[in-house]
């Protein structure tokens, strides 16, 4: 027992000396507000005892304070050895928390955006914990109270926290086993746990509350700690309703457009009418007087309106609307040649991948381009946030997607300390990247400022959204490949033409309400993000077996419109171009498509997943002749035409693998695309929730149908004209699949490997190979259906 107990307060002492003076000081803090130990036992202390003091807090953390270098949140790792988010937040009681009750409460620095990460972390820390998920409080994105994992993005949720969550689970049950054996005398490779609850062999219990007691999670994870087998998982690898979707189908409050606390106020904002435009007059003395209005904020071209509630706030920022002055900004491009304006920009080359090798001569080569226009993220329910401002700390409930970049952000506009800004995340209706939430959040801040001891709500209106979110950029590449005498790819060359995807917020400068402030901040300049994650060249290297392979990236820093992240970014052009053009070099080659990709493929779980898909979908061989459609489709005059139409993808080359089979029907009359059904299979490597699973890849399947068949963001040299839904239209109920089946590889104590964008890309590629085979119109330029593909047709 001294032993133990020696050997743990070393281990602290080691942490706490590890750490400096920075943390010694915030450890002391933290000591300070703990109660008092009495005399009876520090008696029981000093008689040897297991009892060593521990928090219930997460230790502040240098990477707490880090720069966030990509999309993914992900930043310098402080112990490069231990398994995910546990390399920059390695302390177990930063994830895992149990207090003398029993009552267990897992942390993690991760968003719930509508996935169901919520519902996974609880199952993977109940099955090393032994405990029924339900028994688990979740915390998640709190600046407050959880790690910081930079953001929530890059289906990068599982394979980091969850890989942290499931290790320091493990963990803290092998200490809590330690503590009970020397308590219970016995060895600790004897004892079992169900429920919570410590068993002996004769039968003796000891709760966890209990032997947390004498146990210290407040103590650096340590590699190579062995985790539960996957033969014996009750929990991992089932799936479990999901924690989140009950609220939402029963109308409860689940989003951050519900929330109503008490003595709330209402505020609205009023954006210039297009880029560039500044304030020249305002009268603000009538919309003071109108019915409910609180205040009216105005800094430089920064116009807000507060009221007693909702509807109020809506006809006071009407009437500041009417009664507000700009003077235009800068005129923007010529929308019908923007990708002609977007490749004469001045760029920062990126040599992405350069490799040669023998190869037998050129017979074939295809010269295309491919693109895809601007487009909006169309979150459902329009960006929301609330704020609060007391005693100079300012609290913030916001749907971003990084609360701990947002906290920084948001300290730098106010000219406040980080620790007196806590970000919080509520989910929001609608999220899928970089959209307003940040924006709003730092309306709300602003706002609250003004109206201290209030707590202020500020809703955008749909048109605000659909105008100034960051939206994902237009793209343009280029490829060319080159086929043999055999029919096999001897060289393949590719480049891409794309502003940045990742505008979050690095500095207050990024947050749109700082840039229209009187003394306004200037947004960080934008930067690549490197590969292999990589930002608009994402997906960019083809997992094929290519001998010659050169990809260029040309990085367009000036942004003609305002971009940023949205889901999947570049993957799902550079797939939707890679896997159109694999079927397009199928065609010269007379092969099958699914053939034809085989013959490229060394990778046996890229193999897997593709002939799962074409099995399950029914795949029948065809070897068209060159310039042929594969299947005979309706008459030019008119009628419908079906086809099938195959893509794949490893998302980055580094997590799930999707493969994914379809059938459609086209009106060559309407140029309409009605899809039949839809077979996918994929590979993430250990499945935790397979309904989980199914659901991220059915959405992204149906958003990239979306955003694939009808989406594109429109605008004219003077503003952003797609402002509603009639302006941007979405895919309605209609056009749903009318099947779509996801089949699963389940790999069984390999990495999680993330699914929720893995669909996104082949998603893309399929609709466009299966239009061409249904009508011979290969289409290169998003999106595909209706106009385009009636004028293709004709």
């Amino acid at each position: 027992m001294q032993d133990l107990t020696q050997d743990l307060s070393q281990d602290l002492s080691q942490d706490l000396s590890q750490d400096g003076a920075q943390n010694a000081a915030q450890e002391a803090a933290r000591q300070a507000h703990q109660p008092n130990i009495d005399a009876g036992r520090r008696r029981f202390l000093t008689a040897g005892a297991l009892l060593v003091s521990f928090t219930l807090l997460p230790r502040p953390r240098d990477a707490f304070g880090q720069t966030v270098t990509t999309e993914a949140g992900t930043f310098t790792a402080t112990a490069p050895k231990l398994p995910g988010s546990l390399k920059t937040t390695p302390a177990l009681d930063a994830w895992i928390r149990i207090d003398t009750a029993g009552k267990v409460t897992v942390c993690t620095g991760k968003a719930e955006l509508g996935t169901g990460i919520s519902t996974a972390f609880m199952q993977l820390a109940a099955e090393q914990l032994d405990l029924e998920p339900q028994a688990i409080t979740l915390i998640t994105a709190d600046t407050g109270e959880t790690p910081n994992e930079g953001y929530t993005a890059g289906s990068h949720s599982v394979a980091d926290s969850g890989t942290a969550i499931f290790n320091a689970a493990a963990q803290v049950r092998t200490l809590l086993l330690q503590t009970a054996a020397a308590q219970l005398q016995v060895d600790a490779s004897t004892l079992a746990t169900q429920g919570g609850q410590i068993i002996a062999p004769d039968g003796r219990r000891l709760s966890y509350g209990d032997a947390v007691r004498g146990t210290n999670l407040h103590r650096n994870a340590q590699p190579g700690v062995a985790l539960k087998p996957p033969a014996q998982f009750d929990v991992v690898g089932h799936s479990l309703r999901r924690v989140d979707i009950p609220g939402k189908v029963t109308g409860g409050e689940s989003y951050i457009q519900d929330m109503r606390p008490a003595g709330m106020v209402h505020a609205r904002v009023v954006r210039p009418p297009a880029y560039g435009a500044t304030l020249a007059s305002v009268d603000t003395a009538r919309i003071e007087r109108l019915p409910g209005v609180l205040k009216v904020v105005r800094d430089g071209n920064y116009l807000a309106v507060v009221a007693g509630d909702e509807w109020q706030a809506i006809v006071a920022m009407r009437e500041l609307m009417a009664a507000a002055r700009w003077h235009a900004g800068p005129p923007l491009p010529d929308p019908s040649t923007i990708h002609e304006t977007l490749i004469r920009l001045p760029a920062q080359e990126i040599k992405v991948a350069d490799q040669s090798g023998q190869t037998a001569p050129a017979v074939h080569t295809l010269d295309v381009r491919y693109s895809k226009p601007y487009m909006t993220h169309g979150s459902i329910g329009p960006s929301c946030a609330l704020a609060r401002f007391d005693h100079g700390s300012m609290t913030v409930w916001s749907h971003t997607q990084g609360v701990f970049p947002l906290r920084a952000g948001l300290a730098e506009m106010l000219s406040l300390p980080k620790a007196q800004v806590r970000c919080i995340h509520v989910e929001g209706s609608g999220c899928y990247g970089h959209n307003a939430a940040d924006d709003v959040a730092a309306d709300a801040a602003l706002i609250a400022r003004a109206m201290p001891g209030r707590t202020v709500r500020v809703q955008l209106m749909r048109e605000q959204e659909h105008t100034w979110e960051p939206f994902g950029p237009a793209m343009t590449t280029h490829a060319s490949a080159s086929l043999d005498a055999n029919g096999t790819i001897v060289d393949w060359r590719y480049e891409l033409w794309s502003n940045t995807h990742n505008n979050r917020i690095d500095n207050a400068g990024r947050l749109l309400p700082a840039q229209l402030l009187a003394q306004p901040f200037t947004p960080a300049p934008p930067k690549p993000i490197p590969m292999p994650e990589g930002g608009g060249d994402r997906n960019s290297i083809p997992l094929y077996r290519v001998p010659n392979l050169q990809v260029q990236s040309h990085f367009l820093p000036d942004m003609p419109i305002r971009v940023s992240a949205m889901r999947s970014l570049g993957a799902h052009m550079n797939i939707f171009a890679i896997e159109s053009l694999m079927d397009e070099l199928a065609l010269v080659a007379q092969a099958d498509p699914v053939e034809f990709r085989l013959k490229h493929l060394d990778d046996p779980r890229a193999r897997d997943v593709i002939e799962l898909a074409a099995q399950r979908f029914g795949w029948q061989k065809r070897a068209p002749a060159a310039g042929q459609s594969s299947r005979a489709g309706a008459s030019p005059a008119g009628g419908e035409s079906r086809g099938v139409g195959f893509a794949f993808a490893k998302y980055k080359n580094l997590m799930a693998y999707c493969a994914i089979a379809m059938e459609i029907a086209v009106d060559r009359d309407t140029g309409r695309v009605d899809i039949e059904r839809v077979v996918a299979a994929i590979d993430c490597g250990q499945i935790v929730n397979p309904d989980g699973v199914r659901n991220q890849v059915e959405g992204g399947i149906l958003q990239t149908t979306s955003w694939t068949l009808y989406e594109q963001t429109t605008f004219d040299t003077r503003c952003i004209t797609s402002y509603d839904w009639s302006t941007y239209p979405i895919m309605r109920f209609s056009s749903v699949p009318k099947r779509v089946e996801v089949h699963l590889i389940d790999r069984p104590g390999l990495p999680f490997l993330g699914v929720g964008e893995a669909s996104q890309g082949p998603a893309a590629a399929v609709l466009a190979n299966a239009i061409a085979d249904a009508t011979g119109a290969r289409i290169r330029d998003l999106p595909l259906a209706g106009a385009r593909l009636k004028a293709a047709l004709a």
